[in-house]
């Protein structure tokens, strides 16, 4: 157990399709067989733990100019951000009384835009940025042949950055905090679990966006399942911690924990 805090920062909304998040939310039957189709608004989200060994941000969330040509058109066109530009990582952080330079340690829970286009902010600086040796390694695939997966660009990682990479399935860089490989939504994606005095808080990331993925076992849909497998040995995974430490499960983008985030920990 440590003696911190953990401070949810919200970043924006997207508006998606609620079969991406969901799979086989929105089918066709015969007795609907045109049903009409759904998005759903997810909030995005970074958490900055307060930590003696120093302060921690968790992902760096969507660029500011997602809305503005930086994301290519298809995929904006998927996955709307549009009030990415209201949000950008140091008003955020100013907001919850924390600046860019008050930040000593990045943790990258994977490399998708909605999660590493604040990267650039700590470019050139000395801040050391944690990420999974799968994550890095498929990000830069994905980005640079036509074999990888949509979601990940180039321009948000490519920096010259203070890179920590993570090789092992679970190791403990700062005390009472745990990373955890937990692949399927993205090959090299980190979890993390962290015991406060009074609890231990269990952020599954984009493994489980929503409570249905995680309490239901409902895969997400669409690119945001790479592999199913894997996806589905990761809520187990989360399931096993949430059981043996008595854990709070956060998820990865779900609306009906915006208030709990935004209040923090303890």
């Amino acid at each position: 157990m440590v003696d911190a805090t953990v401070q949810g920062i919200y970043r924006g909304t997207i508006v998606s399709d609620w079969n991406f998040h969901v799979e086989g939310h929105t089918t066709a039957t015969a007795s609907d067989p045109h049903p009409e189709a759904s998005r759903v608004e997810t909030p995005v989200y970074n958490w900055v733990i307060d930590h003696p060994g120093g302060t921690i941000l968790v992902d760096t969330g969507s660029h500011p100019e997602a809305g503005d040509g930086y994301w290519p058109a298809p995929l904006y066109d998927a996955f709307e951000h549009r009030d990415a530009d209201e949000h950008p990582l140091p008003d955020a952080l100013e907001g919850a009384g924390y600046g860019i330079d008050d930040i000593d340690y990045v943790i990258q829970t994977h490399l998708h835009v909605d999660h590493a286009g604040g990267l650039h902010n700590f470019a050139g600086t000395d801040v050391p940025v944690f990420v999974h040796e799968d994550e890095l390694k498929y990000a830069y695939y994905s980005t640079a042949t036509e074999g990888g997966a949509g979601g990940y660009l180039q321009a948000d990682f490519d920096h010259d950055l203070d890179w920590r990479v993570v090789h092992r399935h679970r190791t403990t860089p700062f005390e009472g905090v745990e990373l955890h490989h937990l692949p399927g939504h993205a090959p090299g994606l980190l979890g993390l679990l962290v015991h406060l005095e009074d609890t231990s808080l269990l952020f599954g990331s984009d493994v489980a966006e929503l409570e249905a993925n995680y309490r239901d076992e409902q895969p997400p849909g669409g690119g945001l399942l790479r592999d199913r497998q894997a996806w589905m040995e990761s809520i187990h995974t989360l399931k096993e911690l949430e059981r043996r430490h008595d854990a709070e499960v956060v998820y990865g983008h779900d609306p009906d924990q915006r208030e709990r985030i935004e209040a923090g920990w303890p």
